[in-house]
């Protein structure tokens, strides 16, 4: 590698041009790098040759004396013209330029008479194709128009805009288009400007919205918006997108069109013009989108490399623009072909050469192409090829010793074996790319080597290369051999039983079995030799039913996966169908027709089931009320067993009388003296000490509100529960004062609530 200044490269690469009918054209290609350089040159791939109408200059350079679009032979000297350049190195291509002819249409659109009241806007437009773009020019009355007139606006692609009119606008207007092929001059129209400005309210309106452009970096873009209404609305400018439209570049021309200069890629989107109504929110809108387009340029070129034979070279080229350009190799001037050992990567960005020999040794170009322009970009590789280096390897032999080794073994080389520090054992699996080889390295002194973790029943690719400090030697004679077949390996099985006579085999499909044609299953019962089966099974069956099976005895169930090479290890499992039967007389099966009967009629049979529960609810709640009643009676007549003396029968059954006592009625016509007398009597009978008193109280508050349960719960209770034990009369004790017991006791109102 000689420098950079040593390499084969454009200084001058021909571009795109525009030619003038019957004019000369030169198309410049200047080239630098070790002489000699051979410049050639090619019009849409077809080698150009020197003639009297087109020749190259001394300095590289393609001229052409009268350039025509066509000539009496039908030919044209429009098309894609490029220059190779050649020296020992190899061969480079420049990028195409596109020539074309200039040229220039009559008009497609012409301006129109418009009659537009005073005060309004005034829009005239025309339109012609041509190359290079027309410059168009408007005339009034046969004379320029005044643009320093601040109402006059013109636009690039030939709109007139005149706003605020008055009457001294009225005239005649015409354009005039202008370029390198031709003028041309458009139809005249009038513009009318009648009456006065009107003061009656128009609501906001859009004439002319964007149009959809499409453009290149460092263009200029101009969106047209113009809008009427009265009072005379406010243009504005936003993007769809939300993101701001910036400040740099940006210019209002007239009363509300957007120009941006220098585009960028950045300014792509759809724009919005809106017709605000002044302090109010009424608006109206209209959009276009802007395309900005950036020719193909490359982010990372491609390095020229020196390599020694038997090596991998790579080339690295990344291009970028809109829309992303593609990427296309040559080899000295020639679409370059992949091969086993020439590999494209990542959209074409990196060049990949494998086992590199001189052959190889060439100027590789990198092309990147869009719609908005071409570049190219080269790079040379050398091969480098020592004297002295070892001889290939000799008589190299791959022996297969199982499903996943083989040994490969070779003798020295012939010549140059002096400078040996090791050998590369170089493996690949026959049906891969060369970009899948993988190596290992072996030490001088070895003459074999065992490759392990292959794959069964494959063929792999082994040579060798002899290693030296200074490079390698050439690679050996390439051998193939296949590994030895496997049998599959144990699947997993699962057994579920069905029913008292059915179980289900079932299996996971998996990689670890490796190539299987299918399974086999096998059954027994387990006191039997004999299997049934085999049943042969898919290799895509994954379950099977075995029926028909006794529910008394225990089964062995084994599966196997097969292939060409054999059966593989059994699986086995065991089931016993003894305990489903068990549960099936424990728990027999439902009558579903007679349940679904029984369910129909016992709904009313639930809802009266229902009606009962709740009131023997009820019932019992009143029941523990009453109980609670009734044990607080009895403890008070125990009471009166033990601490007082006892009274004749005839006066028990009186107070028996008071206390199942007589209904409301009968209470209420007794007078208070009548009430008085029944407690005095309750009290007589029922002696209370303090805490009884305190847990009188505490019954008495605790029922207080139910009054008229109490009277029922007295009525109810039964004077047999009443037990009295005859006893001799003990003396009362006097009170000091000598009131008798009922007088200490607190008044606690009515009997019923005692």
């Amino acid at each position: 590698d000689f420098g950079r200044s040593s390499e084969l490269a454009f200084v001058v690469e021909p571009s795109d041009d525009i030619a003038v009918q019957e004019q000369p054209l030169i198309l410049y290609c200047q080239v630098e790098g070790i002489q000699p350089i051979t410049i050639t040159w090619r019009k849409n791939g077809v080698m150009i040759v020197d003639s009297e109408n087109a020749f190259m200059l001394a300095n590289g350079s393609l001229y052409v004396s009268r350039f025509q679009r066509v000539r009496g032979d039908g030919s044209s000297d429009e098309g894609e013209y490029d220059c190779m350049a050649q020296n020992h190195y190899g061969l480079l291509v420049s990028r195409k330029a596109k020539i074309q002819a200039a040229t220039m249409s009559d008009f497609h659109i012409h301006p129109q008479n418009a009659v537009v009241e005073e005060g309004g806007v005034a829009r005239f437009q025309c339109q012609i194709h041509g190359l290079p773009e027309p410059v168009i020019l408007w005339h009034k009355n046969s004379m320029p128009v005044n643009t320093d007139n601040e109402r006059y606006t013109l636009l690039p692609k030939g709109v007139l805009q005149i706003t605020g009119l008055r009457a001294e606008d009225s005239g005649i207007f015409h354009c005039v288009a202008t370029n390198i092929a031709n003028v041309k001059f458009s139809r005249e129209a009038r513009l009318t400007v009648s009456g006065s400005h009107s003061t009656v309210y128009k609501d906001p309106m859009i004439l002319v919205g964007p149009e959809n452009l499409t453009l290149t970096v460092h263009q200029t873009a101009v969106l047209e918006c113009i809008a009427t209404g009265n009072p005379r609305p406010i243009v504005s400018w936003s993007r769809l997108d939300g993101r701001p439209i910036g400040v740099e570049g940006i210019q209002v021309l007239g009363t509300g069109n957007l120009m941006i200069s220098d585009l960028t890629v950045q300014h792509s989107g759809i724009y919005v013009c809106a017709a605000n109504k002044p302090g109010t929110r009424v608006r109206r809108t209209a959009q276009g989108s802007l395309v900005v387009q950036a020719p193909a340029e490359f982010v990372q070129h491609p390095q020229s490399i020196s390599r020694p034979v038997g090596t991998t070279a790579i080339f690295t080229c990344v291009a970028q623009g809109e829309p992303p350009p593609q990427i296309t190799w040559l080899r000295n001037g020639q679409i370059l072909e992949t091969s086993d050992h020439i590999k494209l990567k990542n959209n074409n960005s990196t060049l990949s050469i494998y086992g590199i020999n001189q052959a190889d040794e060439a100027i590789y170009q990198c092309l990147a192409e869009n719609s908005a322009g071409s570049t190219q970009a080269s790079a040379r590789l050398t091969v480098l090829w020592a004297d002295g280096l070892p001889s290939p390897p000799q008589g190299v032999r791959a022996e297969t010793v199982s499903a996943t080794t083989i040994q490969v073994s070779w003798e020295k080389p012939l010549q140059n074996t002096k400078e040996i520090i090791g050998y590369v054992l170089h493996i690949r699996k026959a049906a891969d790319p060369v970009e899948m080889e993988y190596q290992e390295a072996v030490s001088k002194s070895t003459f074999q080597q065992l490759v392990t973790d292959l794959e069964p029943s494959t063929s792999y690719s082994f040579y060798i290369k002899a290693y030296t400090s200074r490079g390698a030697s050439k690679a050996s004679e390439v051998t193939v051999v296949s590994t030895l077949g496997e049998v599959p390996a144990m699947p997993s099985l699962f057994i579920k039983v069905i029913n008292s006579t059915t179980v289900q085999a079932t299996w996971e499909p998996s990689i670890k079995l490796g190539q299987h044609e299918g399974f086999k299953l096998y059954y027994r019962k387990v006191h039997l030799s004999q299997y049934t089966g085999p049943v042969l099974l898919a290799s895509n069956v994954t379950a099977y039913n075995i029926t028909h099976l006794d529910a008394s005895v225990v089964y062995e169930v084994k599966l196997l996966a097969y292939n060409q090479h054999g059966d593989g290890n059994s699986t086995v499992r065991f089931v016993s169908l003894r305990e489903t039967v068990e549960r099936t007389v424990l728990n027999p099966p439902c009558d579903c027709m007679k349940d679904e009967q029984n369910n129909k009629t016992s709904t009313t049979g639930i809802i009266i089931g229902i009606h009962i529960g709740i009131t023997c609810i009820i019932f019992c709640i009143l029941f523990l009320m009453f109980g609670y009643r009734g044990r607080l009676l009895m403890c008070k007549n125990v009471q009166e067993q033990l601490s007082t003396p006892q009274i004749p029968r005839s006066q028990r059954s009186a107070t028996g009388l008071v206390l199942n006592g007589a209904t409301r009625r009968d209470r209420d016509d007794r007078d208070l003296n009548g009430k008085q007398l029944d407690m005095n009597e309750l009290e007589r009978l029922f002696p209370a000490s303090p805490s009884q008193e305190q847990q009188e109280k505490g019954i008495m508050s605790a029922h207080s509100l139910s009054a008229s349960h109490d009277e029922t719960q007295i009525s109810t209770l039964p004077l047999d529960e009443f037990s009295i034990i005859e006893e001799q009369p003990d003396p009362l004790p006097k009170n000091p004062h000598g009131s008798s017991p009922a007088a200490l006791a607190p008044d606690h109102g009515p009997a019923n609530e005692g």
